[in-house]
């Protein structure tokens, strides 16, 4: 019976992942209706503000007659309160579904436990925890937004076999060194199609004049936020441009300008403390911090981090903007193609890219 129950939650899982992108801040979810050992619907959650997952798989059922001999599965606990759509608990009870499995509960604290309590009052069965591993870690940003009140963070650089990111600069006049491959490129950006903000320091704003935008992937291009204490980066610089919703953290008084928000924080304080925080508040669930090494450094010093995606090039520089530097204590190593994944106490990840 767990085999069968986690070959539809796997299902789950997977259509659940459609909504890739387009749910934040709300959670990734699927839906699947099974009616004697057949699949007859299934749905998942496809965007924020629209139809959840099991309204989705319920509404893509053709005899809704066959809903009350049939089984909900769904990887994250039915809602049971009024936000931008009415409880999904209440139309599984509506539509007389008498069992539901679900994935993991939802740590939203509106939602934890409430729905599947909501449920059981209503005389349907029950069953929690099948593949609530996996189905915790389909929505990872989401969870560790609820449970500890900011993003998911992911730190990501690129560095030379000899451990340095970049020659030495000290104008925008000398380009970077490009580490990273097409193929690696592509991947950058795909990670910031998925997450909610983007970070990067004053140093790398100045000497980078970088977009951070979303051009080597489908999909949108997060909040873009950078740090410029004394307001030194130009006005005509990419990252000032209104294309894209910027946040610039400094200490300045600074009129706002189309899509460009200037947020005073306090400097003679932990900035980090201060930006999460502006984070939550803005129901920004993930962030990519990109650099440069001395913001990389600080979140590592802080343990302020869940991921890093870390680049490994097959060239030496000899010299230059050293890589950060982290240490940890190993818990395992995993070989995945083309990557060396690490996990570290208590439960962060290390991934390396072989170039």
């Amino acid at each position: 019976m767990i085999e069968v129950e986690e070959k539809y939650m796997a299902r789950c899982i997977e259509i659940a992942r459609g909504g890739e992108g387009f749910t934040a801040p709300n959670p990734m979810v699927g839906a699947v209706i099974i009616y004697k050992g057949k699949i007859i619907g299934e749905g998942f959650h496809r965007k924020w503000g629209g139809p959840h997952a099991e309204v989705n798989a319920i509404a893509s059922v053709r005899d809704e007659s066959l809903l009350r001999d049939s089984t909900l599965y769904v990887s994250l606990e039915p809602c049971s309160h009024y936000g931008k759509t009415p409880p999904c608990a209440k139309l599984i009870i509506e539509k007389h579904i008498p069992r539901v499995i679900v994935g993991c509960l939802d740590p939203f604290p509106e939602v934890s436990g409430r729905g599947v309590r909501m449920l059981q009052e209503a005389g349907i069965e029950v069953v929690t925890g099948i593949m609530q591993k996996e189905a915790f870690a389909l929505n990872k940003a989401f969870m560790t937004f609820q449970m500890h009140k900011r993003p998911y963070i992911y730190l990501k650089w690129a560095e030379s076999t000899d451990g340095f990111i970049d020659i030495q600069r000290d104008d925008a006049s000398r380009p970077p060194v490009v580490l990273s491959s097409p193929e690696t490129m592509r991947s950058v950006h795909h990670l910031r199609s998925k997450v909610a903000a983007i970070l990067v320091g004053t140093r790398t704003a100045l000497l980078d004049n970088p977009s951070l935008t979303v051009r080597h992937w489908a999909g949108s291009t997060p909040v873009r936020l950078f740090i410029d204490r004394n307001l030194r980066v130009p006005a005509d610089y990419h990252l000032l441009d209104g294309s894209v919703k910027t946040i610039v953290f400094t200490e300045k008084e600074a009129s706002e300008r189309t899509n460009i928000e200037f947020q005073k924080i306090d400097f003679n304080q932990d900035i980090l403390p201060q930006i999460m925080q502006q984070l939550y508040q803005r129901k920004l669930n993930s962030l990519l911090v990109e650099g440069g090494t001395a913001m990389l450094q600080s979140f590592i010093d802080e343990n302020l981090w869940d991921e890093i995606r870390q680049e490994i090039a097959p060239v030496d520089l000899n010299s230059g903007v050293k890589a950060p530097n982290f240490k940890g204590i190993l818990k395992k190593v995993e070989l995945h193609s083309n990557q060396i994944i690490r996990t570290f106490e208590p439960s962060n990840r290390l991934t390396i890219v072989k170039l």
